[in-house]
C-alpha cells in the first residue's frame, strides 16, 4: 500500500498521478504498485511539483512496517536505531522555488496548446474527429505492450480515412490475448512495425484533429508511456472520452463496457477487440452522441 499527499501542486501533476493511484480525497492518493514504478512516480512528482509539497508513505521491512519521504521544508526524515522518524524543524530548509520546473512548464504549454485547439470552431451538425483504439498485451502500461493501433478519421468534407497498424513486441503473447484479439506472434513478426514507426504514423494521421475514444484514459496512458519510450513528445490534441458521456446520458445501463454502449445506440461492431473495428464503431457512437447534443 502506498499513500501520497500533495498540496499546492500544479493541476497537471494531480491529473497525471490518477493514472496510477486513486484520489480518495483532494490531494490524497492511494495505490499499490511495484517499487520500481513507485520510485519512478516519485521522481515525476519531484520534476513537476513546482512550489508545492508532497509526502509519500509506503510499506517497508523495518520495525514500523513503513517508510516515508517528504518535500516539506519544515520537516525532515531522520533515522533513529533503524526507525524512520519525522523531525520538526524550527527553520525551514532549502530555498523558495520561484515558478515551476521545466517539466511543469512543458505541461503548461501542452495545456495551452489543447485550449487553443479546443477553441477552433467545429460543425454542430457533424463530427470532425479521429477515433482511436489500442490492443495491448495486458492492462498495466508500465509492464504491458501495445500490439495494434486502430484509428478512423472523419474530415470536414465528411470523408473517412483509416489507419491500422500491428506493433512488434519482444514479448510472447499470452494465449488469452491471442484468443481475445485474434492477433498472433507470427502476425506481429511478419506484419508489424516498430513502436516508434507505429506511433509516429499515428501522430501524422491524427494531425490536429480532436481525438475521441471509449474509456480513452486507458489508451491515452499507453500512448503516453509509448511516446516516452521512443523519446517523443506526447500528443497535445483535445481528447474526448465517450464513456463518461454515455454514463451521464444513460444512468441505468447494466454496465458501461463498449459493447453495452454500442448496443444502447444501435451501433454495430463487426469485430470486437480488433482495434480498427473498435475505432470504427467508436466513431459512429461519437457521431450519434454529437447528433443528440451530448457533447
Amino acid at each position: 500500500m502506498i499513500v501520497i499527499t500533495l498540496t499546492k501542486v500544479p493541476r497537471s501533476l494531480r491529473g497525471d498521478l490518477t493514472k496510477w493511484y486513486q484520489e480518495i480525497q483532494t490531494g490524497v492518493y492511494v495505490g499499490s504498485v511495484s517499487a520500481r514504478v513507485r520510485d519512478a512516480l516519485w521522481d515525476r512528482i519531484m520534476e513537476n511539483i513546482g512550489r508545492g509539497e508532497a509526502t509519500m508513505v509506503y510499506n517497508s521491512n523495518n520495525e514500523l512496517g513503513y517508510q516515508f519521504r517528504t518535500t516539506r521544508q519544515n520537516w525532515q526524515v531522520v533515522e533513529f536505531d533503524g526507525i524512520p522518524l519525522m523531525k520538526h524543524l524550527t527553520e525551514s530548509t532549502g530555498s523558495v522555488k520561484h515558478g515551476f520546473s521545466n517539466a511543469a512548464k512543458f505541461h503548461k504549454a501542452k495545456v495551452m496548446t489543447q485550449k487553443s485547439i479546443n477553441r477552433r470552431p467545429t460543425s454542430a451538425s457533424k463530427l470532425v474527429a479521429v477515433s482511436i483504439d489500442l490492443e495491448t498485451t495486458g492492462l498495466d502500461p508500465t509492464k504491458d505492450e501495445i500490439i495494434s493501433i486502430g484509428a478512423v478519421k472523419r474530415g470536414k468534407d465528411n470523408q473517412i480515412t483509416k489507419f491500422y497498424q500491428l506493433i512488434q513486441t519482444d514479448e510472447v503473447l499470452p494465449q488469452k490475448i491471442v484468443t481475445l484479439t485474434g492477433i498472433t506472434d507470427g502476425m506481429l513478426a511478419s506484419q508489424g512495425v516498430s513502436l516508434k514507426d507505429g506511433l509516429k504514423g499515428l501522430r501524422a494521421f491524427i494531425a490536429d484533429f480532436e481525438v475521441v475514444g471509449y474509456n480513452l484514459r486507458f489508451d491515452e496512458t499507453f500512448l503516453t508511456v509509448g511516446f516516452r519510450k521512443i523519446k517523443e513528445p506526447d500528443l497535445t490534441n483535445r481528447m474526448i472520452d465517450l464513456m463518461p458521456l454515455v454514463k451521464k446520458a444513460n444512468k441505468f445501463l447494466d454496465n458501461y463496457r463498449l459493447d453495452t454502449g454500442l448496443d444502447e445506440y444501435d451501433v454495430e461492431n463487426q469485430q470486437p477487440h480488433n482495434s480498427f473495428s473498435d475505432a470504427q464503431a467508436t466513431l459512429e457512437l461519437a457521431t450519434k452522441l454529437k447528433e443528440k447534443g451530448t457533447f
